[in-house]
């Protein structure tokens, strides 16, 4: 199976032409929240017709999975906890969406919404209860913010990881966790786009402007990820939990 990881598109429709364009070499295309941007001067309901035609458009390439992030709270909630209901209707098509499990090939697929305060944490964790695959499955989370205490959340100067989420890996030991919203983690000193945390293997895709997001390919079958960004491309093993990933001089024997 190989997974096709972005995140942190923010609106930057150029990106999103590259990926629908990258699609059909992968079994999944994940986004990992953000996709919406709050200070656009393209307000954000216009902002969701455009993205949930990308959505769409990619889903009849091959399967999509996404999850919400800060930006992309454009509702409240009864609870007046802030939320984005918007996802649902793409579930509706057929799209993985917050709050959902799907079973994509052989791995069951969890997308955990961006929680805007207590109540909506709370139930990410029953969510999350409910949702242990049977059977010793492969589990693999969506999850826009990286846990705390991991390269993947270190912004430079500190850490933004989530305490909520690292409480949870620790507890129900997915195998892999796609997360973003850290932009600069993958590209300073002491970050990283990739972390073992206890069992599970945790990604961070970064964020750079220009055409082509920073991106990660997944290929589960062969056990290996593939960070790929303007400062180059790394890979790492994922079947050695020591390993550390290594610079390559060109694109692995996987779709570019």
């Amino acid at each position: 199976m190989r997974i096709l990881v972005v995140s942190d598109l923010h609106y930057a429709l150029k990106q999103f032409d590259w990926l629908k364009a990258r699609a059909p070499g992968f079994d999944l295309v994940v986004i990992a929240g953000d996709l919406l941007e709050v200070s656009s001067i393209v307000d954000r309901r216009a902002q969701l017709v455009v993205v949930s035609a990308y959505l769409r458009q990619i889903s009849q390439l091959t399967r999509v999975a996404i999850c919400s992030g800060n930006h992309d709270l454009t509702d409240r909630r009864a609870d007046g906890e802030a939320a984005a209901a918007w996802q649902s209707d793409l579930a509706r098509d057929g799209i993985l969406a917050d709050g959902n499990s799907q079973q994509v090939g052989d791995v069951c697929v969890t997308a955990c919404p961006w929680w805007d305060g207590p109540a909506t944490r709370d139930e990410i964790g029953v969510f999350l209860q409910g949702s242990v695959p049977s059977n010793g499955q492969r589990w693999l989370w969506l999850y826009h913010a990286p846990p705390s205490d991991s390269v993947t959340a270190w912004g430079g100067a500190r850490s933004f990881g989530d305490v909520a989420l690292r409480g949870w890996i620790e507890k129900f030991s997915p195998d892999w966790v796609l997360a973003g919203h850290v932009h600069q983690a993958p590209f300073v000193k002491d970050g990283g786009w990739v972390d073992r945390v206890d069992q599970t293997w945790v990604f961070n895709t970064g964020q750079q402007p220009g055409p082509e997001p920073a991106h990660i390919a997944l290929d589960l079958d062969a056990g290996r990820a593939y960070w790929v960004s303007m400062e180059g491309t790394e890979s790492i093993d994922l079947n050695d939990p020591s390993a550390k990933p290594i610079p390559l001089t060109e694109w692995p024997a996987i779709p570019a």
